[in-house]
C-alpha cells in the first residue's frame, strides 16, 4: 500500500465519483480505480459499495479512510518540516473563495503572490460557505476566503478587511437624486438580488430588515453582480453591492453608485483555516498580500458589521 493510494480514497470520499475524484487528483479514472482495486485486493476489503449512488464507503472502508487521512496528515507534517528546515516556499496551496468575492479580490493579489513565490502550486476555486467549510474540514482545501463570522468549530478565522454595502441606484429612480441612502430606507420589494445560498443575499435581507422579496412585478434573482447592475441599469430595479466590486465597475454605471450613510454596514471578509493546518507561513503570507493591495477605506473595522 501506498501514500498515493491512501490519497485517492479519500479523494473519492470527498467528491463520492471516481471521475471527479480522478480530476481533482490530476491522473486519469482507469489509473485511480486501479490502484484502489489493488488496495482492496492487497487489504482483502471491499472499500467503496460502488452499486449506491452516489458511491459510499463501505463500514470497513470507512474506518480505513479515516486512518488513511491520518497517514497523509503525518506525511504532510513530515514533508513540510524538511521544507520549513531549508526555508523553502515549494509546493501545492489548495485555497477556495466564495463567488462574490472572487472576481473583486482574486486579480488583487494573485499576480504578486504567484510573482512572489512562484514555487507555489496555487489552486483555486469558488465555493459556497458551508461547502468551504465541509472542504476545510476533510482537507481537500488549504485555506478558504469568506465573508465571517461563523464561528465554526475547528475553524479559525483571520480577519482581512471590510468591506462597506453600496447601492446601485439607476437614473430613472427617485433615490438616484440622493447623496447617499440610508440603510433603512432601502426597501427589500425592489431590490434586485443575488440567488439563495449566497451569504450576501443574507446580509442584503438583514440591512433592510425583511424576510422576503418582491411578490409583484420582477423577483428577479442571479449568480451574478454583473448581471444585476445591467438589470438595474435598465429600469428594473435596484441591487446592493459590495465595495470592491462597486468601484470595479465600469466608468458608464459608477455615476449610479450611491454610499449608505453611517453607521455605515459593512462584511468582514477572512482567511479561514483549520487549527491543524502546516502551511501556516504560507497562509500569512497570503494574508499580507491580501492587505497589502487593499484600500485603506477596507482596512478599518466599521462600527456596523452585518453577519453572513
Amino acid at each position: 500500500m501506498t501514500i498515493t493510494q491512501f490519497k485517492y480514497i479519500v479523494a473519492v470520499d470527498n467528491h463520492r465519483h471516481f471521475a471527479r475524484a480522478a480530476e481533482a487528483c490530476f491522473v486519469t479514472q482507469p489509473t485511480l480505480s486501479m490502484q484502489i482495486q489493488k488496495l482492496e485486493e492487497e487489504l482483502d476489503i471491499l472499500i467503496f459499495d460502488r452499486s449506491k449512488h452516489p458511491i459510499v464507503p463501505t463500514p470497513l472502508g470507512e474506518k480505513l479512510i479515516d486512518q488513511a487521512r491520518k497517514v497523509i496528515y503525518e506525511s504532510d507534517v513530515l514533508e513540510n518540516m524538511a521544507k520549513q528546515i531549508k526555508g523553502s516556499f515549494e509546493g501545492e496551496l489548495n485555497l477556495a473563495v466564495i463567488p462574490t468575492i472572487a472576481s473583486s479580490l482574486l486579480p488583487r493579489f494573485i499576480p504578486e503572490f504567484t510573482k512572489k513565490y512562484p514555487k507555489i502550486r496555487l489552486r483555486v476555486e469558488e465555493l459556497k460557505t458551508e461547502d468551504m467549510i465541509e472542504a476545510l474540514r476533510t482537507d481537500r482545501i488549504d485555506v478558504g476566503i469568506a465573508a465571517t463570522p461563523l464561528e465554526e468549530k475547528g475553524i479559525i478565522e483571520q480577519p482581512l478587511y471590510y468591506e462597506p454595502f453600496m447601492a446601485f441606484v439607476p437614473q430613472y429612480h427617485p433615490m438616484n437624486k440622493d447623496t447617499f441612502l440610508l440603510a433603512s430606507e432601502i426597501n427589500a420589494k425592489e431590490l434586485l438580488l443575488l440567488n439563495e445560498g449566497h451569504c450576501f443575499r443574507n446580509s442584503v435581507l438583514k440591512i433592510c430588515n425583511a424576510q422576503e422579496t418582491a411578490t409583484t412585478g420582477l423577483n428577479m434573482e442571479s449568480g451574478s453582480f454583473d448581471t444585476l447592475v445591467k438589470l438595474a441599469h435598465r429600469g428594473l430595479g435596484m441591487t446592493l453591492l459590495p465595495y470592491l466590486t462597486a468601484i470595479d465597475l465600469p466608468e458608464k454605471y459608477r455615476p449610479f453608485v450611491k454610499p449608505i450613510a453611517e453607521p455605515t454596514p459593512s462584511r468582514e471578509i477572512s482567511l479561514l483555516h483549520s487549527r491543524t493546518q502546516l502551511k501556516m507561513e504560507w497562509i500569512h503570507a497570503m494574508g499580507d498580500l491580501i492587505k497589502a493591495g487593499m484600500p485603506e477605506k477596507v482596512l478599518e473595522k466599521p462600527e456596523r458589521l452585518v453577519s453572513p
